[in-house]
């Protein structure tokens, strides 16, 4: 999805700005997945020097001693902005953490990521942000050992900060398209910095982790992970920006600047890991060759690397809980619009769907989807050319449905029917057998 880009002072740029949100609203306004759980606000959650609201996404399967995720929004929008744009409330029904939403109210709408106070966690957002945390583990018994940050553009810079500022509390972070803990500071009271924002600071990764280390006098560690998002062709924080923030969680972790392993997990991207080969690797950076500041979302890639999902592919069955029959596309046809059914498990290529990091349910080299971009009761589940759209994009929650990213109706065999041959359709949720179903 594209994403707003931060706010910056000239007219000229406030009007590109105004261009860039109203075409990213309209993929931020796509429905929400059907669930019971809402967005609620919360006053009074303690110190507050940023004048920050706060707002709170508790799942309708939250988990015993849940972890807390923190969705840090980008210039321009808000909390509740975060949360229309983005799958963490609704991935949070499948893994059961709590999501704090962080909303600015100042007129510029971007994290106070620039002022001492913020910097050095004595006033500021930082502290306001720290108060949400406290309130959620003080209401919600939530895990002290597993609370996160992440954010794109003004909320990565802020993610940074949130790090920086109090490793004792955040384990690990995710930015899309920020800059490293304190680049973006300024002495004059501006909340814009064009030296760091066009990638003119250039300092030592030793520099910048002492940037961290100055902020925490006396800690010891264990130091927070960073996961890092980069666009080459980011034209509003200039590209290099990723290998500032590479190159200061690193020195804080430990490690040194060369990869320990390098993949290419979708054709554009090129990821690194530092300090380590595995999927929580003490820094893990992945550059988007040719995409600008408008960087896509991969919730599930972020939630991997804090630990609160699995691997980024897994491939199996569906199973009907009533049929006990197998999600089947018929004679394993590549044909755009072939309609999945139900039919006796066997085994085969035609019944193996991989669930991708970003939802897809793919099989045979297409994806399964809400055809037609359908969001009435019986709108077909069928194979097509795979398109990154939400309505090829699947929600698997802990009570075995599986709803729709685009128009949070179920997986249903239609009407309940159990036999070799029964259409696979989209329908209201109930709760029934005929749309709960196991991965195999």
């Amino acid at each position: 999805m594209s994403t707003p880009i931060p706010w910056r002072r000239s007219a000229a740029a406030a009007f590109a700005i105004a261009l860039a949100l109203a075409s990213a609203l309209a993929v931020f306004t796509a429905p929400k997945a059907a669930q019971a759980a809402q967005l609620q606000q919360i006053t009074n959650f303690g110190n507050n020097p940023g004048g920050l609201a706060m707002y709170l996404y508790v799942p309708d399967n939250v988990a015993p001693n849940p972890a807390i995720v923190v969705g840090n929004h980008w210039c321009t929008g808000s909390g509740p902005d975060f949360y229309n744009g983005t799958r963490y409330d609704e991935l949070a029904e499948q893994y059961g953490y709590i999501v704090v939403y962080p909303s600015v109210t100042r007129s510029s709408k971007c994290f106070d990521v620039a002022s001492q106070a913020s910097l050095s966690g004595t006033g500021g957002d930082s502290v306001s942000i720290k108060s949400m945390v406290d309130y959620v583990l003080a209401n919600y018994g939530a895990d002290r050992n597993r609370i996160f940050a992440t954010g794109v553009s003004s909320g990565a810079m802020m993610t940074n900060v949130l790090l920086g500022v109090h490793p004792e509390i955040f384990k690990a972070g995710s930015t899309y398209a920020g800059v490293p803990f304190t680049c973006f500071a300024t002495t004059n009271g501006s909340e814009w910095n064009s030296e760091c924002s066009e990638g003119r600071i250039d300092r030592t990764p030793q520099q910048w982790g002492d940037a961290v280390r100055g902020a925490n006098p006396g800690y010891n560690g264990p130091w927070p992970r960073m996961q890092v998002w980069f666009g080459t062709e980011d034209d509003v924080l200039r590209y290099p920006n990723f290998q500032e923030q590479i190159d200061q969680w690193t020195n804080v972790n430990g490690t040194d600047q060369t990869a320990d392993y390098t993949d290419t997990p979708e054709p554009n991207w090129t990821r690194t890991r530092y300090g380590g080969t595995g999927g929580q690797a003490p820094v893990e950076a992945i550059s988007m060759a040719g995409v600008d500041h408008g960087l896509p979302v991969r919730e599930s890639e972020t939630l991997r690397f804090f630990g609160l999902a699995g691997s980024s592919t897994s491939s199996g069955s569906i199973v009907g809980a009533a049929s006990n029959r197998c999600l089947d596309n018929p004679g394993g046809s590549t044909t755009n619009g072939t309609q999945a059914v139900l039919w006796d498990c066997n085994g085969g290529a035609n019944q193996s769907l991989t669930r991708t990091s970003a939802g897809e349910l793919k099989v045979d080299g297409k994806c399964l989807e809400a055809y037609g971009w359908g969001t009435a009761n019986g709108t077909k589940a069928v194979i097509w050319d795979c398109t990154g759209g939400a309505n090829q994009r699947w929600n698997v929650t802990s009570n075995g449905t599986i709803t729709n990213v685009h128009n949070g109706l179920c997986l249903d065999a239609m009407g309940g029917a159990t036999a070799n041959g029964t259409q696979i359709i989209l329908w209201a949720c109930s709760g029934t057998s005929n749309q709960r179903w196991t991965l195999g």
